[in-house]
């Protein structure tokens, strides 16, 4: 097994409304995907969703996940259909100049099978109020995956905010061989 930085982004001065990653064939040299975060929203939260859309398809009724969530107090679990949130970023309200950190994994991206996404995130605040969000996602299409859309699903990303995109391969370790 591999692993490639495929692309990193940094959000600049003015903040973006969204943040997409496009293969332009180069995610077919790959098996799974891995998205790495750092991220603060506008939005006057501690803790913001954060929407995923996967080759444009922004039809809710695609997204199916299951979550466990935490906020520091309380923990809850639920099943969402029609839903595209798969991770948190740190808004406004959390402790002043602190991203969340979240990891993203896209695995079998080419295969003629729906889509699984996991996701492990948190908000960083220096308070009682943080958020914890595990999601375990599927994507009812069997497109290969070929863009990667991430946009708050309040507000924008703030300047500073950055992903960094890895491909991974298949391997071999000379006795198993993984495929």
């Amino acid at each position: 097994m591999s692993m490639t930085v495929i692309e990193h982004i940094e959000v600049g001065s003015g903040g973006a409304a969204s943040v997409t990653f496009t293969s332009g064939g180069v995610f077919a040299n790959y098996t799974d995907l891995m998205l790495v975060s750092s991220t603060r929203t506008g939005s006057v939260s501690v803790s913001t969703y954060i929407d995923i859309y996967l080759n444009t398809d922004t039809s809710a009724g695609n997204y199916v996940n299951r979550t466990l969530e935490g906020n520091g107090s309380s923990a809850s679990s639920e099943s969402r259909t029609q839903d595209y949130e798969v991770f948190f970023g740190n808004g406004s309200n959390a402790t002043a100049n602190t991203f969340s950190n979240a990891v993203i994994y896209l695995p079998n991206i080419n295969s003629s099978a729906y889509k699984s996404i996991s996701t492990d995130s948190v908000t960083e605040n220096n308070g009682t109020t943080g958020g914890q969000l595990l999601v375990a996602a599927i994507w009812n299409d069997t497109a290969a995956i070929t863009s990667i859309e991430l946009k708050p699903a309040v507000d924008s990303w703030v300047q500073y905010s950055s992903f960094t995109l890895y491909g991974i391969t298949a391997g071999s370790d000379g006795t198993t061989t993984v495929s």
